[in-house]
């Protein structure tokens, strides 16, 4: 198996937030370009297509998924480098995500928060960030890319804990 999850899970009014991190030796314009460049993020996410810019819709693939499936993904905010909100429809529930980032004496976080109004299937929502933020360094580094199997169903049951351990009693 792959590090251990980093996945938390905040309340927050309306639900929860899941926030999956990594930290990279890099500078933040560098890791910025990983995560919003076409070309780079078909190395670890996959490529998306379109005019980018707040309030636009692109066309995303997720190419490391059976089928290689495309879905609609609107960019609901874009502050270059340090963050970029996003939502979609397409799927039960939509999704709403930012990517966050923020340097620091030459190392750059970045955090995947995702927005849930429900902590249903995040058993599987936590597994599949961690697998593709995994995927994002690997592709940085130049290293193999890591099997979901390390990850789901592995990771399943933290992820299935953590609403009882972010609710408060």
């Amino acid at each position: 198996m792959t590090s251990p999850p980093t996945g938390r899970l905040c309340p927050v009014p309306g639900g929860h937030d899941l926030v999956v991190s990594r930290t990279f030796r890099a500078p933040v314009e560098d890791v910025w370009a990983s995560v919003t460049e076409s070309d780079r993020t078909a190395r670890w996410f996959g490529p998306w297509e379109g005019e980018a810019a707040p309030g636009r819709v692109i066309r995303v693939q997720m190419a490391h998924e059976d089928q290689e499936p495309w879905f609609d993904l609107r960019i609901d905010a874009c502050e270059p480098p340090r963050r970029l909100a996003l939502s979609t429809t397409d799927g039960p529930g939509g999704w709403r995500i930012e990517l966050l980032l923020s340097h620091s004496a030459g190392r750059t976080e970045l955090r995947l928060v995702q927005h849930l109004a429900t902590t249903d299937g995040i058993g599987d929502l936590g597994p599949g960030w961690e697998y593709y933020l995994d995927m994002l360094a690997a592709a940085r580094d130049g290293r193999p890319a890591p099997s979901f199997d390390d990850y789901h169903p592995a990771m399943k049951p933290y992820f299935e804990a953590l609403p009882a351990r972010a609710d408060p009693a």
